[in-house]
């Protein structure tokens, strides 16, 4: 025990891909090109969260439960992107497209974006790189959706920024979501027989 173990992510990315696309294999290694950042957020909206849920067995006998089961999980990654760009609006409405247009009289060419109609939001794999001095920490989801809605505070006094709530998706394989650890960790080394 020790202040070795404190851990202060004082550099933190998000890179988003496409289900399926391979994951980096541990917490150093160079990202693959697929995987995407979403680029600069604001330093006090990363959060993520837990959320199981369980049922429980009520004896006559106890003040306590008797028995509890885990019959849920759930989990869920967010954060406040700052940069407006196409990549982050479809990531952060859940999908949709992006076409650019030419008037038709000529001029400068403008941008329409639109969001996925119900049913057709776009599932997403997820990877949060952090960081404290040279310690490296990866935390991979396979595959994660927008669940959230969207509000935009768009005042003058502040930047506006876009919400996005990821839901951690599971499957029938495979962790829904796992960590890679750099071997700074110490403390995460298994016990030796």
């Amino acid at each position: 025990m020790g202040a070795e173990n404190i851990f202060t992510p004082q550099h933190a990315l998000l890179y988003l891909a496409p289900v399926g696309t391979a994951a980096p294999e541990g917490p150093t290694v160079t990202m693959p090109a697929a995987w995407k950042s979403v680029g600069m957020f604001t330093p006090d909206s990363l959060n993520w969260s837990g959320d199981p849920e369980f049922q429980e067995t009520e004896a006559h006998q106890s003040a306590y439960p008797v028995k509890v089961w885990q019959t849920k999980d759930a989990a869920n990654l967010e954060v406040e992107l700052l940069e407006w760009s196409g990549d982050n609006f479809k990531a952060v409405y859940g999908g949709g497209t992006i076409e650019a247009i030419t008037p038709a009289g000529g001029g400068a060419v403008y941008y329409k974006y639109t969001p996925p109609s119900i049913g057709s939001r776009t599932e997403v794999a997820a990877c949060l790189e952090l960081g404290d001095g040279t310690r490296r920490m990866r935390r991979i989801i396979p595959r994660c959706m927008q669940r959230e809605g969207v509000q935009h505070e768009l005042g003058r006094d502040a930047s506006a920024t876009l919400p996005m709530n990821l839901s951690v998706l599971g499957s029938d394989v495979g962790s829904a979501f796992y960590d890679f650890f750099s071997a700074e960790f110490a403390s995460f080394a298994p016990p030796t027989p």
